[in-house]
């Protein structure tokens, strides 16, 4: 794949209430969720990869290490940020950060690795079931 570290992608959205902590359980607290935090995360490290896979292949998450750095308020804009730093080419590495309209909200890597072979890990995956 021609992807190489250094490789970047930014994506942004707008924090509704179905991006609450108060969605995930912690009832009262309206300010995005880490959960959410952490799946906005990862689909811009999987944004940068994603132009570069073969047909029929995708990437998944193996590592999160974050920090959940401040709190972001239901209406305001994020903003997130991956940074390829390594790969070995079915490893990618990436450096993560995030923002809302005022603070650093996230920092911390990513890691994700390529599945040749969606339908074959699926059936894998789905066979646990039936053992």
């Amino acid at each position: 794949m021609d992807v190489q570290p250094g490789a970047t992608k930014e994506i942004e959205i707008r924090v509704t209430a179905d991006h609450t902590a108060d969605v995930m359980g912690n009832k009262g607290v309206m300010v995005f969720s880490t959960p959410h935090l952490i799946g906005l995360l990862e689909d811009v490290a999987g944004a940068v990869i994603q132009p570069h896979l073969p047909a029929g292949a995708t990437t998944v998450g193996t590592m999160v290490e974050m920090r959940h750095l401040a709190a972001t308020p239901v209406g305001m804009k994020v903003k997130a940020k991956a940074t390829l730093l390594e790969t070995d080419g079915r490893r990618f590495l990436f450096q993560v950060e995030a923002w809302d309209e005022i603070d650093k909200i996230a920092e911390g890597k990513h890691e994700r690795f390529v599945v040749q072979n969606l339908e074959k890990f699926l059936a894998r995956a789905m066979g646990k079931g039936k053992r």
